[in-house]
């Protein structure tokens, strides 16, 4: 028996693991008494607003700020040239080569993006920073401008992998598909914009900072460097958080700014984006251009893939910046066995919004490459897609699995998911009465869930409760109750007498934060390590046999306090999988498009809490929803943002949620001492990708060869009025059927 395995029994055994007790977050929350960044308030405080430049790109030539400085309140006012001397942010050095472009809190002489921030006021009220910030009169010459929609701008990342199986030989008979992928930018749109509270006046000598982040202990460490101050001067505080998404994992130039004005002050200042910032300035997600193509032989046993990524940065980097470029090359081919690769991922600057980690980060790319390249290889093969999926899936007694781009699967029932998904699915007849245009598919993805370390601590307090502290923080995920279900099942013990703690970059001193889908896989196996010292520190403490029950009141009173710090590093990365099956009905008309089903198979390894981690699914699946039927970031000719407010883009409600048919399997992961995997991504990486198969399922026969996400209505329905009126295109047909390969 394995360590995971005797783990997994032993928690298991103590029924809490697979229940799901309600969520202790729930009251406050609910209730109004949550706490959340803006409702930190201090007398006194001071508040930030920003300048922002009007030009993509260009060249300061005048920066008057004297109407602003006069203005009613105003304390302050900033620029460039005042926070020139600061230090730089770290950008993760993922990729073999890169050429980090970390962020500046204010642009000096050169403007590289609309929105990007070139002065900040700071006033009495809200108000009068805001005001004040309008009687900024800034002159910008433009500069020649690399569109954010175009990915021509210089490269910053890159990565390369090309190999093969041994003996392997390409042949030129082999039956060819090819994709050219057109990915939109999307913007994370987290309920709660950023917010940032820095106080150094109310202790002499320590800011502490307020921010609704992801990772509270790196953000402290950037900016103590960047400030050029010790690092125990500077304390980050993560309370309530309102979504991230990714969006809130890295250090932003508004929060650099605002940290430097409160420690230079000596006061406390408080920042609140507006919804109309968050579209300009927050990082964005997706926007991938990929050129791949997949052979098979006559047979359908897959041979050669070749990729072209090429993924946007933006104007600046944030510290996992290339983590979506690294990501959608790394993963393919996914669940599947080729033959050889030859991929090439790279990163490119724009005159755009940063660019970084959105909930998948490069793992929806990979998987919506690779399927819609397995339709399309199975119609020039004349084979149902199913069957060639599974002639080519990974199969459990393959595990563990190395891939050609040198990623270790652990565990995983490939094709059992794809069974069941196309059982669940089961493909209806056409309504004779309808003149919809009918597709169905059903695709496999993978989601690693991180590597590397987090940190816990726990203590036996002297009246016998214990407070539970782990390094990754939440953001509306249910962290709270799941650490408590954690440790109740490893010390036996109420999860009442739990206090749990998370979002202080104090305690522990060290941690990496939520990130990945990392928090269960390795934060949890953190506290379940924390857990397994604690017990053996008070069975040497009071002579007992550490494998007995503890009585732990009588530990509380014979012995006193006992705290235990654990640093946990997961044995590798922890690969989650599943099958989505999607069916969608499309009136040819008006091009509006319906999704009928849509029936999921995921395997997460060992659950601790079911309603909670269905509830990360279905978050997961209405944001892949809103990336294909509705979500788009667009640019103009000149760089101007033209989806700048929730009135232009598209966000998915809850009448675009079609019925959704959920079921788990549980293959343990041999990579962490929980056996758990991620399961907060899958539904970006999974939805997306079987609604587009089942799209072009729906389309191909009417002559549509190719169409890229969003399917808004206008979309659609132009494809196939284009298809119609084509001399080569095929006349309109109507329910699923197959189409010569898009070659």
């Amino acid at each position: 028996m394995t360590r995971t395995e005797s783990t997994v029994q032993r928690l298991q055994g103590q029924q809490t693991f697979g229940q799901s007790p309600p969520r202790v977050e729930d009251l406050a929350l609910l209730t109004g008494r949550g706490r959340f960044t803006d409702d930190i308030r201090f007398k006194d405080t001071l508040y930030a607003a920003f300048c922002r430049s009007s030009e993509a790109h260009g060249r300061i030539k005048t920066l008057d700020i004297g109407a602003a400085s006069q203005a009613g309140g105003v304390v302050a006012v900033f620029t460039g040239r005042d926070v020139a001397g600061l230090g730089l942010a770290s950008v993760n050095a993922l990729t073999p080569e890169i050429y980090p472009l970390p962020p500046r809190a204010l642009a000096e002489d050169t403007v590289c993006a609309v929105g990007a921030p070139i002065a900040m006021v700071i006033a009495a009220r809200p108000t009068q920073a805001i005001d004040a910030a309008e009687r900024i009169e800034a002159e910008i010459d433009p500069l020649p401008t690399n569109l954010p929609q175009r990915l021509d701008g210089p490269i910053r990342a890159r990565e390369t992998w090309i190999a093969s199986v041994e003996g392997h030989t390409r042949h030129d008979s082999a039956v060819h598909a090819a994709v050219s992928l057109r990915q939109s930018r999307l913007a994370p749109v987290s309920l709660e914009p950023r917010t940032i509270v820095a106080d150094a006046g109310s202790t002499p000598g320590l800011m502490t900072i307020w921010l609704g982040t992801q990772s509270p202990h790196r953000i402290r460490d950037e900016l103590a460097a960047i400030l050029g101050i010790r690092r125990d001067a500077v304390r980050v505080i993560a309370p309530d958080v309102g979504g991230a998404f990714g969006m809130k994992a890295s250090l932003y130039p508004e929060d650099i700014a605002v940290a430097w004005a409160a420690w230079s002050l000596g006061r406390c200042i408080k920042w609140i984006s507006t919804r109309g910032e968050e579209f300009l300035s927050a990082t964005q997600g997706r926007g991938h251009h990929i050129d791949a193509s997949l052979t098979a032989s006559a047979d359908g046993r897959l041979l050669d893939l070749d990729a072209r990524v090429r993924a946007p940065l933006g104007h600046w980097m944030p510290f996992s910046a290339v983590v979506p470029t690294r990501n959608a090359g790394r993963i393919m081919p996914g669940p599947y066995r080729v033959e050889s690769v030859n991929i090439e991922a790279t990163g490119h600057t724009d005159h755009g919004a940063s660019v970084g980690i959105y909930r998948g980060a490069g793992r929806p790319e990979a998987a919506l490459t690779m399927e819609l390249l397995l339709d399309r290889l199975a119609t020039a093969l004349e084979m149902p897609p199913a069957e060639l999926r599974l002639r080519n899936l990974v199969a459990p007694d393959d595990m563990p699995w190395r891939t050609l781009t040198g990623q270790l699967l652990d565990s995983g029932r490939y094709a059992e998911a794809l069974n069941r998904a196309e059982s669940l699915l089961s493909r209806q007849g056409i309504d004779s009465g309808s003149r919809r245009l009918r597709g169905s598919a059903s695709i496999c993805y993978i989601e690693p869930s991180g590597t590397g370390w987090e940190t816990a601590r726990l203590k036996l307090c002297d009246d016998g409760t214990f407070e539970a502290t782990t390094g990754s923080t939440t953001q509306g995920q249910g962290r709270t109750t799941t650490v408590g279900q954690i440790v109740s099942a490893q010390l036996g013990i109420s999860a009442d007498l739990i206090r749990v703690c998370h979002g202080n970059s104090s305690a522990p001193d060290t941690a990496i934060g939520a990130l990945a889908s990392r928090s269960t896989p390795i934060g949890g196996s953190a506290l379940d390590e924390a857990c397994s010292k604690l017990k053996a520190k008070a069975a040497e403490k009071s002579g007992r046999d550490p494998v007995a029950s503890m009585d732990w009141q009588e530990v509380a009173r014979n012995v006193g306090p006992l705290t235990v710090d654990a640093c946990y590093k997961a044995d590798g990365e922890a690969w989650g999988y599943g099958a989505v099956g999607c069916r969608i009905a499309i009136d040819p008309e008006t091009g509006v498009l319906e999704i009928e089903r849509l029936v999921w198979i995921d395997d997460a390894g060992t659950i601790i809490n079911p309603v909670l981690a269905k509830g990360q699914l279905m978050g997961g699946v209405a944001q892949g929803i809103g990336e294909a039927l509705l979500e788009r970031i667009i640019y103009d000719e000149d760089g101007q943002l033209l989806t700048g407010s929730l009135m232009d883009y598209g966000i998915p409600r809850a009448d675009d949620m079609p019925p959704i048919q959920i079921e788990q399997l549980e293959t343990p992961s041999s990579m962490n001492r929980l056996g758990a995997k991620g399961i907060g991504e899958a539904g970006t990486i999974g939805a997306p990708a079987a609604i587009a198969c089942a799209v072009m399922d729906a389309v191909r026969p009417v002559g549509v060869k190719h169409l890229d996400m969003p399917y808004t209505p206008a979309r659609v329905w132009k494809a196939i009025q284009d298809a119609r009126q084509s001399p080569s295109g095929k006349k309109p047909g109507y329910g699923t059927g197959t189409a010569p390969a898009d070659h």
